[in-house]
């Protein structure tokens, strides 16, 4: 049954009222901070771009409205990336001395320029989350650990970008 003329006015109208209250109490969706205007075209200075950080840390660049540069002469800023790297650590093993549970560390280090100057000093990020191993389901276990490898990713890449977002 269609609404009538005057119930998908009201709708509308009920609608337009709810965005501006929630637009005017400053509410923005995840991971859509303004970035500051010296990030707008940054370059990325990374020891390897095809890391699970440093493909997520460029989207999330890229989707908050950068334009990441090839190189630093064109850019506003250069953001270094110094350090990228994952460590895995064996947190228990079984009576045959086989690994039942692992820890996982992911560790960035991130640091800002801007004109030769460095506006923001090398800063370190870790997490760490940890998971169980079992024999019999080795694969099972090989792809949690890159599901959790992935995430540790996005979410250090929104550390980041939090922390280089409130540079005004």
């Amino acid at each position: 049954m269609p609404f009538s003329r005057r119930c998908r006015f009201k709708f509308v109208g009920i609608a337009l009222c709810a965005g501006l209250i929630i637009s005017s109490c400053g509410f923005r969706l995840a991971g859509s901070e303004p970035l500051a205007a010296l990030l707008v075209r940054p370059y990325v200075s990374l020891k390897d771009p095809y890391t699970d950080f440093s493909r997520e840390f460029e989207r999330q660049l890229q989707t908050s409205g950068a334009t990441i540069q090839p190189d630093g002469t064109t850019a506003s800023a250069v953001i270094d990336i110094s350090k990228d790297t994952i460590e895995q650590r064996i947190l228990s093993v079984s009576a045959r001395n086989i690994p039942t549970e692992y820890l996982l560390v992911y560790t960035v280090t991130y640091g800002l320029s801007v004109g030769g100057k460095e506006l923001l000093a090398p800063q370190t990020v870790s997490l760490s989350q940890d998971y169980t191993f079992s024999e019999q389901a080795v694969l099972a276990k090989e792809h949690e650990a890159d599901i959790l490898r992935q995430q540790m990713a996005r979410n250090l890449a929104a550390i980041v970008m939090r922390r280089l977002s409130s540079l005004k």
